[in-house]
Formats: C-alpha cells, sequence, structure tokens
C-alpha cells in the first residue's frame, strides 16, 4: 500500500515564511515553529493583515505585529509558504473586455 501524502507537507516548511488564512477572514503571516496533527500552528513574528472595511473578506496593506501566535487547527482555511509566491496585478482568468 502506498504511503499517503499531504498536498503540502508542513515539515519542510518549519522555520519558513507561511501565510495562514483563518476562518472569518483573519489572515496572518509569520515564520512556522510547529504543528500537530490536527493543523494547530505555531507561528513567531507574526504579522495580521487588517482587512477593508467595505468588504471584510479582502486585506489591505495596512499590518500589526502579533508576536508569537497559536492558530487553533479548526480556523485554519489555508497555509502557503511565502517564498516563491507573488500578488499578479490582473487576473489572468478574467475574461478580457473587447
Amino acid at each position: 500500500m502506498a504511503k499517503k501524502e499531504n498536498a503540502l507537507d508542513l515539515a519542510k516548511l518549519i522555520d519558513k515564511g507561511v501565510r495562514v488564512k483563518l476562518s472569518g477572514g483573519r489572515e496572518v503571516e509569520g515564520v512556522l515553529k510547529g504543528y500537530d496533527q490536527l493543523l494547530n500552528l505555531v507561528l513567531d513574528e507574526t504579522i495580521e493583515y487588517a482587512r477593508d472595511k467595505d468588504d471584510m473578506l479582502k486585506t489591505i496593506d495596512e499590518t500589526r505585529p502579533m508576536g508569537l501566535v497559536v492558530c487553533r487547527g479548526t480556523a485554519v482555511m489555508m497555509v502557503s509558504p511565502t517564498a516563491g509566491t507573488e500578488e499578479l496585478a490582473q487576473n489572468p482568468f478574467a475574461a478580457e473586455a473587447e
């Protein structure tokens, strides 16, 4: 029987930067220090991205430092490495206006 692999192996991200989206729309970014099988995460040097007052699901450039944070696994929606990612200026999948 083949070993089941996760789409994202968190062990490879220890001591590296990650961005975490939490239920309710909050987003934080920090250095992953630890995790467990329930996806509880420990982040250090964490910053939280402020949300847009008009659209609470969008973040803005304003941040606040949070330091050492424990994210409960039940609230974690997405974990992504910060290295090798960049924001696109335009959605490549949006239909072009003619």
